[in-house]
């Protein structure tokens, strides 16, 4: 029986996931994940792309946002190559365009996401907030995802195939506890509403406790769930095969400085899906209910035949 790795492992595993090597004048590299199992998980590009690009701003601007759009999916277990174009170093802002390249099966590297992120000298001014945080129970008060995906898998049994128990109980860096039943469990139609805690699961010290890394490490999160709220409506779930489903493209936005290593709420909503897309939206919020970041994504969805 494989051990089960501890939180502190589990973190610090996230924190060489998304430490990027430089290969040459704007050219880095992003470590494969180890236990590779599938598809690349959109978050991990994202947050690799990101970490490259605030790899070559230096003059103490920080990421406030970024646009990419999923081209390919990628493959886990092999590296991932970002190339950068240093499109624009202004006085107070700054923006870099990257390209995420991965070798595909015949060795040749082709395009799997493109992301533009634009930086920002901090700098005080007007302030209003008209987002107030969701009215739910705290992270204490919550079961963690992963002991109800352990109950699932078993209450499941063979119903499971090997794939689909090996990616259920994945031991995973981000802890979750989510407000409501696991969404993709219910086969009931509900409003496209969900909420969920999350942080990394183990506190982040000395030389890597960077803002740069949280950042990082929030924008992997902020994959997780979001397209799954496009689904809430219609009572179907990727787990059970009924979806065929990708993300399209994803934004972030970040407001203020948050640490990943504390509780944060992802309260994502769904306006409205048609024409095989699910379109969605997320606030992210510190305990302190501040508005902390924003997300927005677009994701193909599909009922399989």
């Amino acid at each position: 029986m494989t051990d089960i790795p501890s939180n502190e492992q589990l973190t610090a595993g996230i924190v060489r996931l998304l430490t990027v090597e430089k290969r040459a004048s704007d050219v880095f590299a992003g470590p494969p994940q180890v236990d590779g199992i599938g598809r690349v998980f959109g978050g991990q590009v994202l947050a690799q792309a990101l970490q490259a690009a605030q790899g070559t701003v230096t003059d103490g601007k920080c990421a406030h946002s970024l646009h990419a759009y999923f081209l390919r999916g990628g493959r886990e277990g092999a590296p991932i190559e970002y190339r950068i174009a240093r499109d624009f170093d202004g006085r107070s802002f700054a923006n870099r365009r990257v390209v995420a390249a991965q070798e595909n099966e015949e060795g040749i590297a082709v395009p799997i996401l493109n992301l533009t992120a634009s930086f920002q000298l901090p700098e005080a001014g007007l302030e209003h907030a008209d987002s107030p945080m969701p009215d739910v129970p705290q992270p204490e008060d919550l079961r963690s995802d992963m002991d109800q995906r352990r109950e699932i898998a078993e209450a499941w049994g063979e119903r499971l195939n090997e794939a689909q128990r090996r990616l259920m109980l994945r031991p995973r860096p981000i802890e979750m506890r989510t407000t409501d039943r696991l969404h993709w469990m219910s086969s009931e139609p509900r409003e496209p509403r969900a909420h969920s805690w999350f942080r990394v699961c183990a506190p982040i010290t000395g030389a890597e406790d960077t803002p740069e890394l949280h950042r990082a490490i929030i924008t992997y999160a902020s994959d997780y769930t979001l397209l799954g709220t496009s689904a809430l409506p219609h009572g179907l779930s990727w787990m059970r095969n009924e979806l065929v489903g990708a993300s399209l493209d994803h934004a972030l936005w970040f407001h203020r400085d948050a640490r990943a290593d504390e509780w944060l709420l992802y309260a994502t909503d769904a306006p409205w899906s048609g024409g095989g897309r699910g379109f969605n939206r997320g606030r992210i919020f510190n305990r302190a209910g501040e508005l902390v970041a924003s997300v927005a994504q677009e994701g193909m969805m599909r009922k399989r035949l």
